[in-house]
């Protein structure tokens, strides 16, 4: 029985202890499931931000390259507009090269009509003048030798007359002229038509009138100037000459639609003419079609 009695509350104790250590297991295995929890939601976090970071310095590395582009984009337009401001400066040199060039061709084409109007009217051909200061006759001499001046240094030459020819006067006037002294060109193509009203060179006179009022920049004196060679000389070489030229005036007081009127005119009533070359390329410039 005392054996029993020992038993007994040893057996108590080892069950209890039994039940204590099943109890701390289950709490055990409780924190390290939660621990278990706890470290596959920071793996996990860990995971999301390792994401997070990837997308970043992906959209980091993207936008680089979208800024390089952009820049070598700039860089290329830049390049293009300044080929293209190259160009069109190349263009306009070439344009401006081209009008002197008509202009200059135009010139010698009057100046031969006028050789041919002069030699229709019977003028007798003469030798250039001795230079200034030496002790030949000049041009202006009644006995002195004249020229025709033709661009390009080209001349004929007429015998002396007595007293100053109709040919010596307009030669003279035109020197004058294609020296820059336009008041005293002005004055000797006057004089010129009040002496001489019928000579086939009265258009020309009248034509170089003009010209010199233009070249004055006095546009409104030189548009009636030109419309009298219309109006007075309908078939003189000098008609388109002059309504380009009343083109030209009205443009340059302002008065463009009119100015386009006249060079559109002068296109289409005188379409092969140098003098619509040179319109044609007028209303490009000023972005008008040519009818």
């Amino acid at each position: 029985m005392r054996s029993l009695g020992v038993t007994l509350p040893a057996a108590a104790l080892l069950l209890a202890a039994a039940c204590a250590s099943t109890s701390d297991v289950k709490t055990i295995n409780s924190q390290v499931s939660d621990l278990q929890d706890q470290l596959a939601q920071v793996k996990k976090n860990a995971s999301s931000k390792e994401e997070v970071q990837n997308v970043n310095s992906k959209l980091a590395q993207q936008t680089q390259t979208l800024l390089k582009s952009n820049a070598d984009l700039s860089v290329k337009v830049a390049e293009v507009d300044d080929r293209m401001q190259n160009t069109q400066g190349s263009i306009e040199q070439t344009n401006y090269r081209i009008e002197k060039l008509v202009q200059q061709m135009t010139q010698v084409q009057h100046d031969i009509e006028e050789l041919r109007a002069a030699l229709r009217a019977g003028q007798a051909p003469s030798s250039p003048a001795t230079a200034a200061g030496g002790t030949g006759v000049s041009a202006a001499s009644p006995v002195g030798p004249t020229a025709v001046p033709i661009q390009g240094e080209m001349s004929v030459t007429a015998p002396a007359m007595p007293g100053e020819s109709p040919l010596t006067s307009y030669q003279s006037a035109y020197r004058d002229y294609q020296k820059g002294n336009f008041d005293l060109a002005m004055a000797g193509f006057r004089d010129f038509l009040v002496r001489n009203p019928t000579s086939d060179l009265a258009d020309n006179a009248t034509y170089w009138i003009g010209e010199s009022l233009y070249s004055q920049k006095k546009y409104r004196e030189a548009i009636e100037q030109f419309d009298q060679v219309v109006s007075r000389y309908p078939r003189s070489d000098k008609v388109p000459a002059s309504l380009l030229k009343k083109g030209y005036g009205y443009i340059s007081i302002g008065e463009k639609s009119q100015g386009i009127v006249q060079l559109q005119y002068v296109v289409h009533e005188h379409p092969s003419s140098q003098e619509a070359a040179l319109a044609r390329q007028k209303l490009k410039s000023l972005g008008v079609e040519s009818k």
